[in-house]
């Protein structure tokens, strides 16, 4: 217990289910029974509230969320067929998709709750709206240094976010970081699109004037009195809505469940009912799409049983509802790696527009909305997953050379438009910093005032995006000029705004209408490209076989074994044989453990020669296997106990009248292995051979993981010794030459 009492998870809170509090994640007894009546057109009856006693998210979802044409049919589907119709892929997405626009929030919740976690991932697969995953960062840094940012930015783009968002420490900052994520953002590869998620008011204003392309904080919730703590209603939010829309911005709305909880007022329901509302909302705002599944109140649905679960619904609920699914990931759900990793990981498998609203780009530390559930330092974990499931997270390995020359042109560009419009001056001896740092602490503070007298400047002067192209191409930033000319344009003809899109490397736009999800079952739908698998395969980590041995070629020689005759068998009883494997020595000269083998050779014949025996070196040419080679060597053995020997390291004691596999002593994990343990091993042999007891070796063990650290060099040994086995031949006795 007190082992367990010092893991992480149980840093997390947990919680016993509790209605009363709305501490239950997929079906409260509170929650209402779903119901639906139309008179001439009107609703007058949802989920079991009559019109007169509607509040205004009923309100609002019983005019503009419902499909009253369809609403019948669907309200009189049992929820069973209609949970295999979701799951069935001979069932068309777009019959789901029709009859879930005329069913009611209870409805919806109660149908998804009867699917388990797989057929929810199953659902996911066919009812994402795109048929391309992708994936969005978060950009932010504690100083808001627009270099830093910008940075970030471009290399966030480099591993392929379609999506950068920041935001601010200090509110007054944010013109400041929205221009230097815009520039960032369009170094290297063009048309990511860019938000600055601040107090509404000021984002939509750095949006009408093109510094940022999306919005998706626009916050809805399931309960009333929330919205009105808030000071907002559904129908503010949908003039927030129509406002972002009609000046060509993408946006989403963002829920998630727990909001209600933690505001005190869930009224008693389900999480997953009170999403189910947010989500019915977001539909009847006519928003392209909702992040959900783990945003700001992810810690109370992880806090009580089936959380997990209810987390995936809200994204299908998304995709059932027909929207853009920005899948959450956002907030760190747990201290324990492997809970966000499997909170996680059915995202990935799944699919989703966006598999994360926020991989932290950036170092937990200077992620300005909270710690993400995966951060810079877990980027290559994630790369990784890609590569193990053979999934398209949206992300590909970047060279470190391609890294640096992003960052610093990102960095000098910020430099060069804040210089040409008198916004600040920052040196080269910053931007030098800003390429190699980390993080924001990598940093020194620099001018205090500098970012917040850059961002008053903006507003004054009110700098708009043509500012920003213009100064770009003042200071010789043709590119980065002309990618947000290019989306700038783009906002005119509005493609981005339909349901799921992102714009590609060539300036393509990619949604629910240009790149629909087709998935049908087995072998349709999204799949991995020939190049896009190689991308994703091409983790910086991977090695080839010659690689992975090509620090043998260091210690070629540094002991030559010459073959001296056909081995025979031996009369002296002090003598123990050492079997040789057949690459050791002739193309393997450096174990697993880093001891040569020629002194891996000198431990043991040492050991045996302090209890009095001799060693003889025998190659056993015909066969790899160790316990083979040890049984060989212990046959030919004056004494009738033999060492056998592998090149990577492996070694055993063995004894002439024994079955193969059933050795004296065995060093089966070659990298733990020590000079003086295998000085004990020749020890031991020699101990065998004079009929006393051996001495235990102990290892002492490892808490590392030793064989997926070494397996592939391992491999990539045996391969080695393949080759230079000789089937057939007969073993040879060796004598070494220094």
């Amino acid at each position: 217990m007190r082992i367990l009492d010092a893991k992480p998870v149980n840093l997390d809170g947990f919680s016993v289910t509790n209605p009363e509090l709305g501490l239950v994640a997929m079906r409260s007894p509170f929650d209402p029974e779903p119901s639906l009546e139309v008179s001439d057109g009107v609703v007058v009856e949802l989920d079991g509230k009559a019109a007169d006693d509607f509040d205004v998210i009923d309100e609002f979802i019983a005019r503009y969320g419902l499909d009253l044409e369809v609403a019948e049919e669907a309200m009189a589907l049992d929820d069973r067929a209609l949970a295999r119709m979701i799951v069935d892929f001979n069932v068309p997405r777009a019959e789901v998709v029709r009859l879930v626009g005329g069913i009611t929030p209870a409805k919806l919740a109660r149908v998804v709750a009867l699917l388990s976690p797989v057929e929810m991932q199953m659902a996911m697969t066919r009812m994402r709206a795109r048929r391309t995953p992708s994936n969005q960062a978060h950009v932010t840094n504690q100083l808001d240094d627009p270099l830093l940012i910008a940075a970030d930015a471009a290399s966030a783009v480099a591993y392929g976010f379609r999506e950068v968002e920041t935001t601010v420490p200090v509110l007054g900052d944010a013109p400041s970081n929205a221009v230097a994520l815009l520039i960032g953002s369009q170094v290297g590869t063009p048309g990511a699109m860019a938000q600055c998620s601040i107090e509404e008011a000021l984002e939509l204003r750095l949006g009408l004037r093109g510094l940022t392309s999306y919005a998706e904080t626009i916050s809805i919730y399931g309960t009333e009195q929330v919205f009105v703590d808030g000071d907002d209603t559904p129908f503010s939010k949908a003039i927030l809505t129509s406002a972002y829309a009609s000046r060509g911005l993408k946006m989403r709305v963002t829920s998630g469940g727990g909001a209600e909880v933690l505001m005190g007022a869930a009224e008693k329901c389900s999480i997953l009912y009170l999403e189910s509302r947010c989500v019915s909302l977001a539909r009847a705002l006519g928003s392209q799409g909702v992040q959900n599944g783990g945003i700001d109140g992810v810690g109370v649905v992880a806090s009580v049983p089936d959380g997990m679960k209810e987390l995936l619904a809200e994204n299908l609920m998304v995709m059932l509802r027909d929207l853009e699914s920005c899948a959450g990931n956002d907030n760190l759900i747990s201290e324990s790696d492997i809970r966000r990793s499997a909170h996680t990981l059915p995202v990935l498998l799944a699919g989703a527009d966006f598999i994360f609203s926020g991989f932290g780009s950036i170092p937990r530390y200077d992620n300005a909305f909270a710690l993400s559930n995966f951060n810079s330092d877990d980027m290559d974990d994630f790369l990784v997953l890609q590569r193990d499931w053979g999934v398209d997270g949206g992300l590909r390995t970047v060279p470190i050379e391609e890294l640096a020359r992003v960052r610093r042109r990102a960095a000098m560009a910020v430099q060069a438009v804040y210089r040409d419009l008198g916004l600040a001056d920052f040196d080269d001896e910053r931007v030098d910093a800003v390429v190699v740092a980390n993080g924001s602490r990598d940093l020194s503070p620099g001018d205090p005032k500098a970012v917040a007298e850059a961002a008053s400047a903006i507003e004054a002067r009110q700098l708009t995006v043509f500012d920003v192209i213009a100064s770009l191409k003042r200071t010789g930033y043709d590119e980065e000029a002309d990618a947000i000319m290019h989306l700038t344009r783009e906002r005119l003809r509005g493609d981005q705004l339909q349901t799921s899109a992102i714009f590609d490397a060539d300036m393509r736009v990619l949604s629910k209408i240009t790149d629909p999800n087709d998935y049908a079952g087995p072998g349709s739908g999204y799949a991995l490209t020939e190049d896009r698998r190689a991308e994703i395969d091409a983790i910086r980590q991977a090695r080839t076989a010659a690689e992975l041995t090509a620090d043998q070629a260091e210690h070629r020689d540094h002991v030559r074994l010459v073959d001296v005759e056909t081995a025979r068998q031996g009369g002296d009883p002090r003598e123990v044989c050492i079997g040789l494997s057949p690459a050791l020595g002739r193309t393997v000269w450096l174990s697993l453990c880093g001891l040569t083998i020629g002194e891996v050779l000198r431990q043991i014949s040492a050991g045996l020669e302090e209890e009095g025996c001799v060693p003889r070196l025998v190659r056993v040419r015909s066969t790899i296997d160790v316990g083979l080679i040890g049984l060989t060597a212990a046959r030919l053995s004056g004494s009738g106990i033999g060492i056998g020997l592998q090149g990577k390291g492996t070694a055993l004691i063995h004894r002439r009248d024994l079955a193969p596999l059933a050795n004296l002593e065995l060093f089966s994990v070659a990298p733990l292995l020590t000079a003086q343990m295998y000085r004990e091993l020749g020890k031991n042999a020699a101990r065998h051979a004079k009929g006393m007891a051996p001495v235990p070796i102990f290892t002492g063990g490892t808490d590392e993981s030793i064989s997926a650290r070494y397996h592939a060099r391992a491999v990539a040994l045996v391969a080695l010794e393949r080759e230079a086995c000789e089937p057939g031949q007969a073993p040879v006795t060796v004598g070494v030459r220094r």
